[in-house]
């Protein structure tokens, strides 16, 4: 059996290369190829090329880099030609994807979605896409799954991936020490790093200024994040007295020992989640972005915590024609206080993680919400199902919804 599977952006080389795994135990004879990263070829992948490094954001990145997307495209189809997969398995990274999921469905491969594009959140007329190229979704969150349903796509609702490695979780209560650790999260991207961690810098000075005994840490994907979060965070006022550790390839353990963080939007909430940390999400957009964004965005928060935590969370957001000029307090229903802003949210953020800190009722509070969201979809097993699902549609050909016992629990 011969498995095509394509990751553009670290988390999905991770989500990748777990899934990898799980197919090589199940069936020892499989051969893996596609594009991806390390991981993935760590997981006994034949990499037709390295596409992480190619993980970009917005319009005008993506047009910057189209020469480079189309000779992949070219390149994975190519390796359809010469050896043609039993299933192609494409995890996030829409944008490219559409591409070659039409590639792949020309040459009648099945086509398979592991952590399926946010079509329900961002476009959602995406979805008329979604039906003519993919066969089969595995969704990651419940109500995504119900969501694809609705609009006519075979969904297996297999769980997160974040989730699969992650030890099982002591409830928190007071901080460990005197000394909490509040851990800055800037992002995996470094346009989110430029966008963002002056705000989350400036942010933890406002909390060392009233909780003196705080320490800081700043958790960097790799060393060349690390050293450009360095350069840039060595010119925000108040930086050197944060005495923050900048750390790279730690940020599971980091979260581990923190007790509360600030963090950019994306899937790490997951696994802050998991972990049970208190923590406040920052996005910083330029004001054209937030009145485009304010058009095409179907869902209610940006953050997937938020959205697990919320009885409607999907659904359009009022559109704005002028962005605010000033950011407005976060949402009370939010689990994980979130800021989509234009202006700097670093006071608002701040005041979150203080509340934390020096309020034990506060925190109480917080935690208490975080365990009962963890308890209904912080479950492992993702990868597991998923490769279930996998070499059934590739042993029987067939794109329907998988048997209960590859569904999420």
């Amino acid at each position: 059996m011969r498995v095509f599977v394509s990751a553009g952006e670290p988390s999905g080389d991770h989500h990748a290369a777990l899934l990898v795994r799980e197919l090589r135990a199940r069936r020892p004879d499989v051969e893996c190829v596609g594009l991806g990263g390390p991981q993935m070829a760590a997981a006994g992948v034949t990499l037709v090329a390295d596409m992480t490094k190619l993980a970009v954001m917005w319009f005008l990145r993506v047009i910057l880099n189209i020469h480079r997307f189309v000779d992949l495209a070219r390149r994975a189809e190519r390796s359809f030609l010469a050896d043609r997969p039993d299933v192609c398995v494409l995890v996030d990274f829409p944008g490219f994807h559409w591409w070659l999921a039409w590639r792949a469905k020309r040459h009648g491969i099945p086509t398979v979605f592991y952590c399926p594009p946010q079509v329900w959140a961002w476009g959602s007329w995406r979805v008329r896409k979604m039906r003519r190229l993919v066969d089969h979704v595995l969704s990651a969150l419940p109500f995504e799954h119900e969501w694809f349903i609705t609009q006519g796509l075979v969904s297996t609702l297999v769980g997160h991936p974040f989730f699969d490695e992650l030890e099982p979780v002591a409830p928190r209560g007071e901080p460990a020490s005197e000394s909490p650790l509040v851990l800055l999260l800037p992002g995996s991207r470094g346009q989110e790093i430029e966008g963002n961690l002056v705000s989350i810098v400036r942010a933890a000075t406002l909390v060392k200024a009233r909780v003196p005994t705080a320490r800081f840490a700043i958790a960097a994907l790799h060393d060349r994040h690390a050293c450009r979060i360095a350069e840039m965070a060595a010119g925000c006022p108040g930086f050197r007295e944060l005495d923050a550790d900048i750390v790279a390839g730690r940020t599971r353990s980091l979260i581990g020992a923190a007790t509360a963080a600030l963090a950019v939007s994306g899937s790490v909430s997951l696994e802050l989640l998991a972990a049970r940390v208190p923590t406040v999400i920052v996005y910083r957009i330029g004001g054209i972005a937030y009145v485009v964004q304010s058009f095409f965005r179907h869902a209610r928060f940006i953050t997937l915590v938020n959205l697990l935590a919320s009885r409607q969370p999907i659904g359009p957001v009022r559109p704005v024609l002028v962005p605010p000029r000033e950011v407005a307090p976060a949402d009370p229903e939010a689990v994980y206080p979130e800021f989509l802003a234009v202006q700097d949210p670093a006071e608002r953020a701040a005041g979150h993680v203080i509340e934390w800190l020096v309020d034990a009722g506060a925190r109480s509070r917080a935690l208490s919400r975080l365990e009962a969201v963890a308890r209904e979809v912080a479950l492992p097993g993702s990868a597991g199902r998923a490769a279930a699902a996998v070499l059934m549609i590739a042993d029987r050909g067939a794109f329907l919804p998988a048997p209960a016992a590859c569904r999420a629990a």
